[in-house]
């Protein structure tokens, strides 16, 4: 039953992975919005976890969600931090979007009204947690 509870956590964080790599190429190569160099960070952590979750559950290896987690919570830390720029926070001279470049700290940038950095924010922390989810019952 563990096994069965930590695999369909795992199967979560993997389509969720895929569903924001998914959702932030449309954004980018579809609808043409350049991301920010912090939206570059995210990425960089979330696309692996797409790849790594997914080949844990082709190999049927639980142990990846050790993995997961670790790749979710740096994600979670570079979203918090650009979290932070744009509710503010962070005073508008470091922001490292600029008003010549692409910005996705504007309030015109939202998804059914959620600001995209809450988003890949609440998604990594969602990973992590079922990616932990995933490691109850298995061996270390």
């Amino acid at each position: 039953m563990d096994r069965l509870r930590g695999e369909t956590a795992l199967w979560l964080a993997w389509l969720l992975a895929l569903g924001a790599s998914l959702a932030v190429l449309f954004l980018g190569e579809v609808l043409g919005q350049m991301p920010c160099s912090l939206c570059w960070f995210q990425r960089a952590f979330m696309f692996p976890l797409a790849v790594l979750l997914g080949l844990g559950l082709w190999w049927r290896d639980l142990a990846v969600g050790r993995y997961g987690i670790v790749l979710a919570l740096a994600g979670g830390a570079v979203a918090v931090w650009h979290l932070a720029l744009y509710v503010g926070l962070i005073p508008e001279r470091i922001q490292p979007c600029a008003a010549t470049g692409p910005s996705c700290t504007d309030a015109n940038q939202l998804i059914l009204g959620v600001p995209i950095p809450a988003l890949a924010l609440l998604s990594f922390f969602a990973i992590a947690a079922l990616c932990a989810l995933s490691r109850k019952g298995t061996p270390a």
